[in-house]
């Protein structure tokens, strides 16, 4: 899959914006400010209908306008796939295939399968379990439709239960009857989704762990788990226990929206014990598994977006990282940097077509 032809209007920093990319590898480099991340983020809203870095939508309008259009014409299975999304202030956001709107982002999701490694990845470790989890839903979700259904119907019910939860406490009231509905609802959704996280994360691992020796050379240790109240209990029988806890916090405290990853080095939690290179390391070996799963999932060779690549790594550690890249399992790159000589002397050495935007 390939991205050939960019246009941007009143997309954050830019007023206008066109570009035409490489088939291989396409970098951007300036000054901090200059909207490198900017056309990065553009991508990433084509193939998942929101920006990566600021999730409030009209944020993402050029102050003084009340618009944005992100215009991506992509090559995919020999097809031309024109994909357009756009957002009026007031409005709701429209994304169009080929012409035609989709009735639900959810539609879209996993059509253009696409990895970002940024700096801001490190919220995955040093965030809350949230931030985990959603990184586990997102690749899920990209190739399993039947997986972000279940998470849209858990969220939906989860939501009701807890208002029918804050409603008894107002009203002085219970009615044990009316939450087992809920609670049913929630165990079917939520044990699907477990089971799914479940088998996703045996899947994973390996991945990953090879991908960190590749990185590092198999110096360290690493280990990735999932915490799940649900290995060791029902979720009917976690929210019976749980009752009186949620009727005096007024909201669900058990399911699989308290899931985690656990991310270690050396048998110690890497947000402690790691240091930055190391976790640059485990969050680099953590995407680029990423991208191996989504492209054996749907047989896409997903884009990916490496954002501030040398930020706390040695250039020699990138130049190793940028090799790894340098083979018929990836497909189109796009690269950030600050320094314009330093990107193009690890590029040259990829020996791959490429193409340099100066912003």
């Amino acid at each position: 899959m390939l991205l050939r032809q960019l246009s941007l209007i009143n997309y954050k920093n830019f007023e206008s914006k066109e570009l035409v990319f490489d088939a291989k590898i396409n970098c951007f480099v300036g000054d901090n400010g200059v909207g490198k991340t900017n056309i990065l983020d553009a991508i990433y809203h084509l193939s998942f209908g929101k920006s990566y870095f600021n999730p409030v939508s009209s944020q993402n309008i050029k102050h003084g306008t009340d618009f944005f259009v992100i215009d991506g014409l992509f090559e995919k299975d020999d097809r031309e796939e024109k994909i357009v999304c756009s957002l009026k202030k007031n409005n709701k956001k429209i994304i169009k295939r080929n012409g035609k709107a989709y009735d639900r982002f959810s539609d879209h999701i996993g059509f253009l399968p696409l990895v970002i490694i940024s700096p801001a990845d490190r919220d995955l470790i040093v965030e809350g379990s949230d931030t985990r989890r959603k990184f586990m839903d997102g690749v899920i979700s990209q190739s399993d439709k039947g997986y972000l259904q279940h998470l849209i119907n858990y969220n939906k019910i989860l939501s009701q239960r807890n208002a029918l939860l804050k409603y008894f406490a107002a009203n002085r009231t219970f009615n044990k009857d009316t939450l087992a509905v809920y609670n049913e609802q929630l165990a079917a959704y939520g044990t699907a989704i477990f089971e799914k996280r479940t088998a996703f994360i045996e899947t994973f691992i390996p991945i990953f762990q090879e991908q960190y020796r590749a990185i590092t050379g198999g110096n360290e240790h690493v280990r990735l788990t999932y915490n799940s109240k649900l290995l060791d209990n029902g979720l009917i029988d976690l929210l019976e226990k749980n009752l009186d806890k949620d009727r005096a916090l007024q909201y669900t405290s058990v399911g699989i929206h308290k899931d985690d990853l656990n991310f270690e080095i050396n048998e110690y939690p890497i947000k402690k014990f790691g240091s930055q290179g190391q976790q640059k390391s485990y969050l680099i070996a953590l995407k680029f598994a990423q991208f191996h799963f989504m492209k054996s999932q749907s047989n896409t060779t997903p884009i990916l977006i490496l954002d501030d690549i040398f930020d706390k790594l040695d250039e020699h550690r990138v130049a190793h990282i940028i090799s790894l890249v340098n083979n018929e399992n990836f497909g189109q790159i796009f690269i950030s940097d600050t320094h314009a000589d330093r990107t193009e002397d690890v590029v040259k050495k990829i020996h791959q077509s490429y193409r340099i935007f100066k912003l």
